[in-house]
């Protein structure tokens, strides 16, 4: 039984996440103690928290995959953009959510426009959070597959199987994960998180670690075999001599780890999913105040750079440890390319010793239970504050609606198990997709419409109002999917070509979609005014917060 040791210390570190999530069930009987843990979070454990939702398990396996496909750090520039973005979070969108006391963010916009943008934005973070967090938690299930090929060498695994293996993996993870969320609010997603990431800092420094001491001479023998022109880089301008200026223009956005695409496409980004996302706004809104949520938020982006750095490092050490380590089982697809994404857990299984195996696996679960139960969270939240009160009516008593909330959590936790088993049928049948893309591009599409109308509510007293809001979100979604090809993608579906475009307009890639949403959006916002009585009331509910 090879993997008994690692089993064991997978269950060990199951029963202590459901142990910690539990305990915190007698403190989350109230709507604030459920949503925010009654604002009293010490900013060290929403540091902690806000890592680990931003390093998934599409990061944990997709980032190695990225270093091993381009052997390179050229991804690294975005965390450029996501530390100016954070400044503007903590200065501005933070402070203003905790002058207004909001729980669902979304509120804030009902206070500054009214209901229709209040619900149509609460709408679009549901479906996109219900989409890409549902993306992601397929993830962690390639490591099942993987067991498979190891288990019957030289058979080719079948798409249909394939699903059925990772659809039992989804489940498991899912309902375990619901069952600590679902009974202990916010306060056990987030001391959950903080067991999760120090597991996963110990599980990717003990990756890098044993790939150093298993390539001869370390770092720099790895090194001297990756000659090539892009091997190594880290900057990368994304020009390129005789394309002219708009030649090198188009060049730039249709890339996607550029030095450009950092300072403007990563900003734009990071302002969306940082201040925007009910999902990572309501952890820095259990810090006890703003300027302890501003500090947790600025650390974060901070400490994102050196695990960045490492899970890429671990990507181009796995492609020097493959090249001198010719292995003919390395999962392949069809057409016998290496699958960069699964390289990673292929390793772990393979060649990491027992124990360290289960820790490493341990991680890849840690990361994939800390996204999920913050999305279970954030979703419900947002759904009972910004739609089901609304419908049905608010109970009376905090017990009332803390079961309304935890219907919530259990509802998103079988719509998010639906989506990643779409996720899983649609990969299984196209093993060639790249996860890091897929993940970020489904962001890219509608949360530039909301930064937008959030830009407009926080930067202006004057402008924007509920018809012109939507028009301008609208406006905002149709021309990112525009500019990026989703016509063409969709319309493939069906046998035709998608609208038509000129030779010199670019196909923008992903770390730009959300720059052109909010610039969009924010311009057609602009040119309508906001009524005086809703100014009025903005003012009034400002000053019956403070």
């Amino acid at each position: 039984m090879p993997y008994l040791f690692d089993a064991i210390v997978i269950f060990a570190y199951f029963a202590l996440i459901l142990g910690i999530g539990l305990s915190q069930r007698s403190k989350s009987g109230s709507m604030e103690g459920f949503a925010l843990g009654d604002r009293q979070i010490a900013w060290w454990a929403v540091l902690a928290s806000i890592l680990a939702a931003e390093i998934s398990a599409g990061t944990f396996f997709g980032a190695p995959g990225e270093g091993y496909a381009l052997r390179n750090f050229t991804y690294v520039q975005l965390m450029l953009g996501y530390l100016l973005a954070r400044v503007v979070v903590s200065a501005v969108f933070i402070p203003a959510y905790y002058r207004h006391g909001v729980v669902s963010i979304y509120e804030f916009l009902g206070t500054r426009f009214g209901p229709v943008t209040h619900r149509l934005s609460s709408g679009v973070f549901l479906i996109t959070r219900l989409l890409a967090s549902g993306t992601r938690l397929w993830v962690p299930t390639m490591i099942i597959v993987i067991i498979w090929h190891l288990q019957n060498p030289g058979l080719t695994i079948s798409p249909s199987t394939e699903f059925w293996l990772t659809a039992v993996a989804l489940v498991l993870i899912t309902l375990l994960t619901a069952i600590y969320t679902t009974l202990g609010g916010i306060r056990a997603v987030i001391w959950t998180d903080v067991l999760q990431i120090i597991v996963l800092v110990f599980a990717l420094g003990f990756s890098l670690f044993y790939l150093l001491s298993h390539i001869p001479g370390g770092w720099s023998g790895a090194t001297a075999l990756l000659t090539g022109p892009n091997d190594l880089k880290v900057i990368d301008l994304g020009t390129q001599e005789g394309l002219g200026f708009w030649g090198n223009v188009k060049h730039v956005l249709e890339q996607e780890y550029t030095l450009w695409a950092a300072f403007l496409g990563s900003t734009f980004v990071t302002l969306a999913t940082h201040g925007t996302d009910q999902d990572m706004v309501q952890r820095m809104l259990t810090a006890k105040n703003k300027r302890q949520s501003a500090v947790a938020t600025m650390l974060s982006g901070l400490a994102d750079i050196p695990i960045t750095l490492v899970v890429l490092g671990i990507g181009i050490l796995l492609y020097v440890f493959y090249q001198q380590n010719v292995d003919a089982l390395l999962p392949r697809s069809e057409t016998g390319v290496v699958s960069s994404n699964k390289v990673f857990p292929y390793f772990v299984l393979t060649v990491m010793p027992a124990g360290l195996r289960g820790l490493v696996i341990a991680g890849v679960l840690a990361t994939t239970m800390g996204s999920l139960s913050t999305a279970l969270n954030s979703l419900a939240t947002s759904y009972v504050r910004d739609f089901h009160f609304h419908w049905f009516g608010e109970p009376d008593s905090d017990a009332g609606k803390v079961k309304v909330l935890r219907f919530g959590t259990v509802l998103f936790a079988t719509l998010l198990v639906s989506v990643a088993l779409a996720t899983a049928y649609v990969t299984s049948h196209n093993p060639e997709l790249r996860i890091l893309p897929i993940i970020l591009g489904i962001f890219g599409y509608t949360y530039g419409s909301l930064l937008g109308v959030f830009m407009t509510g926080l930067f202006t007293r004057t402008r924007g109002n509920d018809f012109g809001n939507v028009i301008a979100m609208i406006a905002g979604f149709i021309v990112v999917a525009y500019l990026s090809g989703l016509d063409k993608d969709v319309m493939g579906l069906f046998g035709t070509n998608g609208l038509s475009r000129p030779a010199w307009m670019p196909v923008i890639e992903f770390p730009w979609r959300i720059m052109f949403g909010t610039i969009t959006t924010f311009t057609i916002a602009m040119m309508f005014r906001t009524p005086i009585e809703r100014q009025q009331h903005l003012f009034l509910a400002v000053q019956g917060k403070e």
